[in-house]
């Protein structure tokens, strides 16, 4: 046995933390306030549209107006707000966010029981939390690699994503049941309480930050840097174009699937948010196969083949009937999310390890402001055809997008690579 061998065979074993991040305190942290956060989101969008639904008895397209306002931010401020964040302390963004939303979400229970609340004030609800949600998700995707280093950042996400589908399992689920059992009213005053959880974990952090360094450019400037990345690189951009036509389609189908399940499909609230619960077990699923999809495939197969599997499951979603016919509705609809979760984790850890730190609020942004810009077009799209065409038929005019968005993955530089760049120094 040679001295190397000897002194590996006694050398003290390196203890494997099956716990992974959630062992480190600031990580932990921000875990537990963002699942919180997500739980209460996850009860709060749907009880949002069921006081809408039974309280105020708003129509479909009133209903699909508040998915279409909470994006809208994306496009007006969406810009803007990546520069601001790249010159600010994220998790003070972060937390000023979470404040907002909790503020904006409190309203209405107060609203309620003064006897004042109205489809408007849910608007401008939807618009101030959006508003928000802007500041705070480009502040979490330029913190997330100096809370974790970018070696860890696929980990990272998927712990996050994963935690936040399995809110999004149980959230709607309790949303349903709240609203049967009490009123809607209380679902979203949960959805204003788990803000506050969310702050205070986030004041609780201590990983330093470094100083901003976009300050020092005009605010014109730093905008168009980040602009100028997605329109520069054919694989960001490509792959921009098929997230603004899916997310066209998920949010259009989103924005009306409660309608569709309790006017259409003929489905009790709290039944509806069983139902809705059990096809994010979908999500919960691509959060935990990604990285082992990843490995195995390679990064950038794996993102190829989770966008192209939602395209045959989305189209099972309008045959969904009362009875067995619910398989159907569910079996879609937990595919099309775990195709969505597991691609978007690995694409994030790309984004997040390939450009620069002080640039990913304007890089992740500029990407946002097309992909998300387009979820208000796909809910105000959903509202106009299924008040004229009725939700089923409206369903499938949605899903039928998909087929484009395969087309766009499949025309752009993707399919060339088994694995995603890592690093900004391998770019030439």
């Amino acid at each position: 046995m040679t001295p190397v061998t000897e002194a590996r065979r006694h050398a003290p074993r390196p203890r494997i933390l099956r716990a992974g991040l959630l062992a480190r305190r600031d990580f932990r942290l921000l875990w537990t306030g963002e699942t919180t956060s997500s739980f209460g989101t996850a009860i709060g969008e749907v009880s949002l549209q069921l006081v809408a639904l039974t309280v105020l008895h708003a129509s479909v397209l009133w209903i699909s107006a508040l998915t279409a306002v909470a994006w809208l931010p994306w496009v007006v401020i969406g810009l803007p707000a990546g520069a601001w964040v790249d010159r600010l302390r994220r998790r003070r963004v972060m937390m000023a966010a979470d404040l907002v939303s909790l503020a904006a979400f409190a309203s209405v229970p107060l609203a309620a029981a003064l006897g004042i609340l109205g489809v408007l004030q849910l608007l401008v609800v939807a618009a101030l939390a959006g508003t928000a949600t802007v500041f705070f998700t480009a502040a979490y995707r330029a913190f997330l690699p100096t809370l974790v280093g970018a070696a860890d950042l696929l980990e990272g996400n998927a712990k996050m994503q994963g935690s936040q589908q399995a809110g999004n399992v149980i959230g709607p689920g309790a949303a349903g049941l709240i609203a049967q059992a009490a009123s809607p009213v209380l679902g979203v005053f949960a959805d204003a309480t788990s803000f506050a959880v969310s702050a205070a974990c986030l004041l609780r952090i201590r990983v330093p930050e470094p100083p901003p360094t976009a300050a020092r450019l005009p605010l014109r400037q730093a905008i168009g840097e980040g602009l100028a990345v997605v329109v520069r690189e054919p694989l960001l951009r490509w792959n921009t174009v098929a997230g603004c036509l899916t997310n066209f389609v998920l949010t259009g189908y989103g924005s009306v699937s409660v309608v569709y399940l309790v006017s259409v499909v003929g489905l009790r609230p709290a039944i509806a948010g069983l139902i809705l619960a059990m096809t994010s077990l979908g999500g919960v699923l691509g959060a935990v196969s990604a990285r082992t999809l990843a490995a195995q495939i390679g990064t950038g197969r794996a993102v190829l083949l989770t966008r192209l599997a939602m395209v045959p499951s989305g189209l099972l979603i309008p045959l969904a009937d009362r009875g067995p016919g619910l398989a159907l509705f569910v079996l879609g609809a937990a595919t099309l999310s775990c195709g969505a979760v597991a691609g978007n984790i690995i694409w994030s850890g790309f984004v997040q390890s390939y450009y620069p730190r002080e640039m990913l609020g304007r890089v992740s942004t500029s990407v946002q402001i097309f992909n998300y810009g387009m979820i208000p077009a796909g809910a105000v799209v959903a509202g106009v055809l299924a008040s004229h065409l009725g939700v089923r038929r409206a369903l499938w005019s949605l899903v039928a997008v998909l087929l484009i968005s395969a087309g766009a993955l499949l025309l752009g530089p993707l399919r060339a690579h088994r694995d995603l760049p890592v690093r900004v120094a391998d770019r030439s």
